[in-house]
């Protein structure tokens, strides 16, 4: 017994098929005419003769006889019964054996029954014909069809169907079923061969056009999958690369670069490299958040609710948060300047982004600028780099994957130049309304529009942000925390958060009001809460472990347990002096764990009339100790010898730490003066203020942090510039009351309240 296998052919019983010579004798080896009886075999891929596998075929076959063997080089095959096949075995000259096992048929099919069903069939198939010039030469083999099978399998090379079509014909036992798989293939086939040839005829009854689409779906179904039988890259995702073009609102460049990328997709290698960077591409391009957000109405009363729920105090912040949300509201879209919140860590820039973006009901990313030094992390690679990849500004709308979200910028005074362009240039674009339109990030290469993004950027100082970006932006203090603020922050928002994330239930662990003010006098050294919540995280910790170990909660901790259960020492704060003298004088400084109280000390030693500065001074600071020099000298000209006479020692402790900013002038004038009149200044005195080589004192910032410092330190005067004194209006109460704070406009009121000048003494 031969077989023959036959990949794309419809195979049915009792019918005669057609085999060429040359196939039957590739598979046989020897001449048609020595065999008598075949099996065929239906493969589920077309393959060569010798790399035929035992798994290549379906389990059903049709068992047949050859019966003739014509001149045109045919060979004639009647197929009787269907075979199960059992056992395939692949013999070492790639003919193939076979174990087969009859398979019934179920006679529910008489001659009949199928007469109006073949008949149809022929009237469809000649009707179809009529209208074509062959169609006269196949009219008389539409005639000459005896059964269903006759015409199936004599159209079978035409026929659009798929091997599991194919094969699903043969696993009918049922004639009559088996009939009317092969009708609906049939009709099938006029149907589609119809709508080719007659697309250009849109107008039919609904019938025909309802059958015309149906046939048409069909066809681009087993199109495509044997389009992906034949090739590996996977053409479907072309396709739905094209789909999403055509779907998606893309602007008219993105629409032309996504088309042009695709073409180049498709004639692509799709195992290349060039392939896999043009896939990426598309697939990030597509996958942006090009389509529009609906906006959503805006709740300005809602906004409140969440920013007094999320943060206590800020009042200025979250006064000025909400006037932006308001405006948003009646414009109904983005408006209003792009937000600059600028404090010390942990005051809750950040957080209060995440609040807007809540109160707004968008979406929150947060993009970190810290450390960013190369332009291309802000515009993105261009494509022509090996790992190019877009900007953090186009890959955070990438992953929120929505165009309007609240985007935090942080750390954006971290920004760094260097070989590779600038950064901060790089964000006057994005931040500017009137250009961010049409941001283009260079990956990508097409503009996209970030107006509707609603942009917040943190900063620690803005003193190393250029002047063109901070022009940008409009800025919004965050000050310091007082002490009754930490405290209801820590009751508020820390323990519970804390608690919850050691596993412990509310209520496991109860701090006094007196236990959390020692925690944040003695243990926290910040203008922020960052610090405190890492002690109160501490010590649930500790809680958790007694928890852990068989203890029952609550445990109450008292000022004196700090010690035991944190396990490290108070911080040392500074204090006032316990005397005075000539040449020392407190200031008052402004660092980013909040306000701190130093001290100017002034010394002279024999020497040349040199100038020594110690304590690990910035260029500021320097520049200032100059100045009061310069000062002091024009201020008591009968002093002139000491200076010519003696080196002049300037050390501010603590020498180990930097120290540098606009706001020692005064006390480095005033700590100069003492040493040179001999008239120590009280202890209980401290200052803050630049000043000019006029003699003018000029203003700082970080006055809140500086008074919480002086206060905390036992100071009971402040002397402060005289254009601050409106500041004191934003300072709660609390922290001014127990100081005495005199505004000053020059040094000589500073050195006349003081006591270094008499009071009747003239200004030079």
């Amino acid at each position: 017994m031969f077989v023959i296998p036959l990949y794309n052919v419809l195979i049915v019983p009792h019918v005669n098929m057609y085999v060429k010579v040359s196939e039957f004798k590739e598979f046989a080896l020897k001449e048609p005419a020595l065999y008598e009886d075949v099996v065929l075999l239906i493969a589920k891929e077309q393959r060569d003769r010798h790399a035929y596998q035992k798994n290549d075929f379906y389990d059903i076959g049709v068992r047949g006889q050859v019966i003739a063997i014509s001149e045109d080089g045919f060979v004639t095959i009647h197929s009787a019964s269907r075979v199960h096949i059992d056992a395939v075995h692949i013999n070492t000259d790639a003919t193939i054996d076979v174990e087969t096992t009859p398979l019934e048929d179920i006679a529910d099919l008489s001659p009949e029954e199928m007469q109006p069903h073949l008949a149809a069939i022929k009237e469809a198939l000649a009707d179809f014909a009529k209208d074509f010039d062959w169609g006269a030469r196949v009219l008389p083999m539409i005639e000459g069809f005896q059964t269903m099978e006759d015409a199936a399998v004599s159209l079978s090379p035409w026929l659009t169907t798929t091997n599991e079509d194919r094969y699903e014909v043969l696993t009918h036992a049922s004639r009559h079923e088996r009939m009317l798989a092969l009708e609906r293939i049939l009709y099938a086939f006029i149907e589609i061969a119809k709508a080719g040839a007659e697309a250009a005829e849109m107008q039919k009854i609904e019938y025909e056009q309802n059958m015309k689409e149906q046939a048409l779906r069909h066809q681009i179904e087993v199109l495509q999958r044997e389009l992906d039988e034949m090739h590996p890259e996977n053409l479907s995702e072309l396709e739905q690369f094209a789909t999403k073009i055509q779907t998606l609102p893309l602007n008219a460049q993105a629409k032309a670069e996504a088309e042009k990328v695709l073409r180049r997709l498709k004639q692509e290698n799709g195992t290349g490299n060039e392939y896999a960077l043009l896939y990426d591409y598309m697939e990030y391009l597509l996958s942006m958040p090009w389509k529009r957000q609906r906006a959503k109405k805006i709740d300005v009363a809602y906004a409140k609710k969440v920013l007094d729920e999320d943060h206590y105090g800020l009042k200025k912040v979250k006064t000025r948060v909400i006037q932006q949300i308001a405006v948003m509201s009646l414009k109904k879209k983005q408006a209003g300047s792009i937000l600059l919140f600028v404090g010390a860590p942990g005051t809750g820039k950040t957080s209060v982004g995440q609040s807007i973006a809540r109160a707004l009901k968008r979406k929150y990313v947060r993009v970190s600028l810290g450390g960013v030094r190369d332009e291309a992390d802000i515009r993105g690679h261009r494509r022509t780099y090996i790992g190019a990849m877009a900007g953090r500004i186009a890959d955070g709308l990438h992953k929120v994957g929505v165009n309007n979200p609240v985007m935090v910028l942080d750390e954006v005074d971290k920004l760094s130049a260097s070989y590779n362009g600038d950064p901060a240039s790089a964000l006057l674009e994005v931040l500017d309304p009137e250009q961010n339109n049409t941001f283009v990030d260079h990956y990508l290469n097409v503009p996209f529009d970030l107006s509707d993004v609603f942009f917040i950027c943190t900063a620690n100082s803005t003193d190393t942000i250029p002047a063109p970006l901070l022009n940008r932006m409009e800025v919004i203090e965050f000050s310091g925390y007082t002490m009754e603020d930490k405290l209801e922050i820590a009751k508020r928002h820390l323990i519970k958060k804390s608690l919850d994330q050691s596993g412990l239930k509310e209520g496991a662990l109860v701090l006094s009001d007196e236990t959390l003010r020692t925690l944040i006098e003695d243990f926290t050294m910040e203008a922020g809460v960052r610090g405190l919540r890492k002690r109160i995280d501490a010590l649930c910790r500790s809680a958790a472990v007694r928890v852990a170990t068989g203890e029952k909660p609550p445990f109450t901790i008292v000022p004196e347990d700090l010690r035991e259960w944190l396990d490290m020492q108070p911080y040392l704060h500074e204090h006032i002096l316990s005397e005075k003298r000539p040449g020392v004088v407190t200031g008052l400084a402004w660092t980013q764990a909040g306000g701190d109280i130093l001290f100017i000390e002034a010394l002279f030693t024999k020497g040349s009339g040199k100038l020594v500065l110690t304590g690990k001074l910035g260029d500021v600071m320097k520049e200032s100790a100059y100045l009061a020099t310069s000062l002091v000298k024009a201020l008591f000209p009968d002093k002139a010898a000491l200076f010519k006479e003696n080196d002049l020692h300037i050390h501010v402790p603590d020498g180990a730490v930097p120290k540098d900013g606009p706001s020692a002038g005064i006390t480095l004038t005033t700590a100069i003066a003492s040493l040179v009149t001999g008239r120590a200044v009280a202890p209980t005195y401290a200052m803050t203020g630049e000043v000019a080589l006029r003699g003018a004192v000029t203003a700082i910032g970080g006055l809140q942090e500086k008074l919480m410092a002086a206060q905390r330190a036992g100071i009971t005067t402040v002397l402060i510039p005289k254009e601050n004194e409106r500041d004191l209006a934003d300072i709660d109460e609390k922290i001014t009351a127990p100081l005495t704070i005199i505004p000053v406009e020059d040094v000589h009121e500073v050195l006349r309240i003081v006591g270094i000048l008499d009071a009747a003494q003239p200004a030079e």
